[in-house]
């Protein structure tokens, strides 16, 4: 009896082990929630600046985070986050947060982290928030770029998977973006969140190359017209980026 007992512990150890071990790697992971850390876990480490007094770590009922008020944001140095920088054969990735969103004192696309300058043609990747475009709003999105600058013919970018569920204020949730080569694909609480045409969005370039002076890694903002801009608003409790597309049932593991 008692050695049966003892293979189900070890059987279940292992089990334990084997699924952990089968967990797949960030590139680089912020749990805001427990170290109130600005360095990064991972496979490398890399530390966020604050880009102003605008950020601060806070706590509500159940989660310590990163509180990102009006106007704030954060970055890192590209020449400082090279496994971050994805574009050309190495263009496939994935980003995750668990975010809640506030609002903010203007309408207008809010960013929550990758690499994408618009004020001098340096888009590569980006996930955002209420992109409003394409009779769009409030919705996860993930915009990507293969040119730079606008998408051709149009003003603005024009290439992204935009969600079909509007994301509310005040409530904690997970929204994923990932980019496999092919299809580009917003997820919202762990689940694809389908929108015909939009999400899945197919998309078979690659990303494209900012050079040594495109666009920094930024969280919350990013710069356009000459400014920062397209402020976050709210609270940042885990960011993780990963340097491959995870699947539907992955993504969903981590939610």
């Amino acid at each position: 009896m008692i050695r049966q007992v003892l293979i189900m512990v070890l059987a279940t150890c292992l089990l334990a082990c084997t699924s952990k071990n089968n967990e797949p790697q960030p590139t680089v992971f912020w749990d805001f929630s427990t170290n109130n850390s600005l360095e990064s876990t991972g496979k490398v480490n890399y530390k966020l600046i604050k880009g102003n007094d605008l950020v601060s770590f806070k706590k509500d009922e159940t989660t310590d985070y990163l509180n990102i008020e009006e106007g704030g944001y954060l970055y890192i140095p590209r020449k400082d986050c090279p496994a971050l920088n994805f574009h050309g054969e190495n263009s496939k990735f994935t980003i995750v947060a668990k975010i809640n969103r506030h609002e903010k004192s203007y309408e207008q696309c809010e960013a929550i982290a990758g690499m994408w300058n618009e004020t001098r043609k340096k888009r590569q990747y980006y996930l955002f928030l209420n992109l409003l475009q394409k009779e769009s709003g409030d919705q996860v999105c993930g915009h990507i770029s293969d040119v730079g600058g606008p998408t051709p013919g149009h003003k603005w970018a024009r290439d992204a998977s935009i969600g079909q569920t509007p994301i509310a204020y005040g409530e904690w949730v997970t929204v994923a973006f990932s980019f496999d080569g092919q299809y580009a694909k917003s997820y919202l609480n762990g689940k694809l969140d389908v929108r015909e045409g939009l999400n899945p969005y197919k998309f078979e370039h690659q990303l494209f190359d900012g050079g040594e002076d495109g666009s920094d890694f930024t969280v919350g903002a990013v710069d356009r017209l000459g400014e920062i801009g397209n402020f976050f608003v709210g609270g940042i409790a885990r960011l993780a980026v990963y340097d491959r597309a995870l699947s539907e049932e992955e993504i969903a593991h981590l939610n």
